[in-house]
């Protein structure tokens, strides 16, 4: 049977909005101002012979989730999270292994069958028994039921849905557990992909978290190059990296002399029209500890200069918002634009590395050291393949059409 085509209607549907939505001028001057953070904050990136010089520890969260169903309603579930640390440039052992190349610490459960509903909530269940997810809990001192905005039956409705769950308890449990490490200290980074707003857990009780790593000086940031607000500011970032690339690098006090190490960066804080353009209708756009989502403060910067990519290596940054306005409790909302400029300072010693284009690089590492989406169903069907050999209680023709993909066949 021939595919019908999508409409070219439809295409030149989304190609309107694409061009509207990347063209839109918020009037947000490229030159900067040191008293409006909402416009570009701009520094000289640290010198490259000088990024390992720090005693402070970078650690990077991520997570992951994939699953694979067969034709005869076997299914196979699993999620992961899992951390890393670098410090001085070098990977610090995060494990009781003795790997040498397994440097990080990372989760998997052991409920990974779904053959019915009942093993859905068996999946939420061992979640929550899990010892780092036992000690968030902890600390939140609360029942599950009242710190979740949904019951156990809505998560556990489908499986996709539980996944994404589980995966995202997980990884907060991590950003406790890095915490209370004796080795972390004041002014050590955590980073995780996405932002510090998660969906799965009330506001109250991740304010509790964020208010916890500001008075332990820790610092936490949310990073990613993905987010409506990079096209709602795309006009924005071509402006500054013109101005940046073709003007102000000819005439900044650069305290490098190597010509290719002259690298100029900037920040600012994402102001309220383009919040409200990007999610309209969304609470997570509030800048508050009530009546929102989580405990960040959304910021966009240029971490490293790549010239010519434009917005591609910009990165959304959601920030700690106890960390940005500490006067956030008493209702003073002056932004502390010292700890700002120093959180991004330090953040280019994890950007020059050319091919990840100012995107910090123990984040791209966690990212592949957790990562169940590569070659997931293969490694799965061979690994159970293996399993069921080895025991000798199926004949061969069995075991192989329990893997049937009728799929490729048909």
């Amino acid at each position: 049977m021939a595919r019908k085509e999508i409409p070219d209607s439809a295409i030149e549907a989304v190609a309107r909005h694409i061009n509207t939505r990347s063209n839109k001028n918020y009037g947000i001057n490229p030159i900067g101002h040191v008293d409006n953070i909402e416009t570009p904050q701009i520094f000289e990136i640290i010198p490259f012979d000088q990024i390992d010089n720090t005693n402070n520890r970078f650690y990077a969260i991520d997570g992951s989730y994939n699953s694979e169903q067969f034709y005869n309603g076997l299914a196979v579930a699993m999620y992961a999270a899992g951390y890393i640390c670098y410090q001085h440039g070098k990977q610090v052992r995060m494990n009781s292994d003795d790997d040498p190349v397994i440097l990080g610490q990372a989760y998997y459960p052991e409920s990974i069958l779904v053959t019915n509903e009942e093993q859905l909530g068996v999946m939420y269940d061992e979640l929550l028994s899990m010892s780092s997810v036992k000690k968030l809990l902890d600390f939140w001192n609360e029942s599950p039921e009242n710190i979740f905005p949904w019951k156990k039956d809505q998560i556990c409705k489908n499986l996709s849905t539980l996944l994404g769950f589980c995966q995202e308890i997980l990884e907060i449990a991590l950003i406790l557990e890095i915490a209370v490490i004796p080795e972390t200290k004041a002014g050590d980074f955590i980073l995780r992909d996405g932002n510090l707003r998660p969906l799965q857990v009330k506001q109250l009780y991740m304010v509790k978290l964020g208010k916890y790593l500001h008075d332990k000086e820790i610092v936490i940031v949310a990073i990613t190059k993905q987010s409506r607000i990079k096209m709602e500011l795309s006009y924005t970032f071509k402006r500054i990296d013109n101005f940046l690339q073709d003007e102000l690098k000819h005439k900044y006090p650069f305290t490098q002399t190597d010509p290719n190490r002259k690298k100029l960066c900037c920040w600012f804080e994402v102001a309220d029209d383009v919040l409200k353009a990007s999610y309209e209708g969304d609470f997570i756009i509030r800048k508050a500890i009530k009546s929102g989502r989580g405990f960040g403060l959304y910021m966009v910067a240029r971490l490293d200069y790549v010239e010519k990519l434009q917005n591609y290596d910009w990165v959304v940054a959601d920030v700690n918002i106890f960390d940005a306005i500490p006067g956030i409790e008493a209702g003073k909302l002056d932004r502390d634009r010292g700890t700002l400029a120093k959180i991004f300072g330090e953040l280019t010693r994890l950007t020059q590395e050319h091919y990840i284009l100012g995107y910090p690089y123990p984040l791209a590492e966690v990212h592949n050291f957790v990562s169940l989406k590569k070659d997931f169903k293969q490694e799965l069907v061979n690994r159970l393949k293996y399993s069921l050999y080895k025991d000798q209680c199926m004949d061969h023709v069995d075991i192989e059409n329990l893997f049937l993909d009728t799929h490729d066949r048909f």
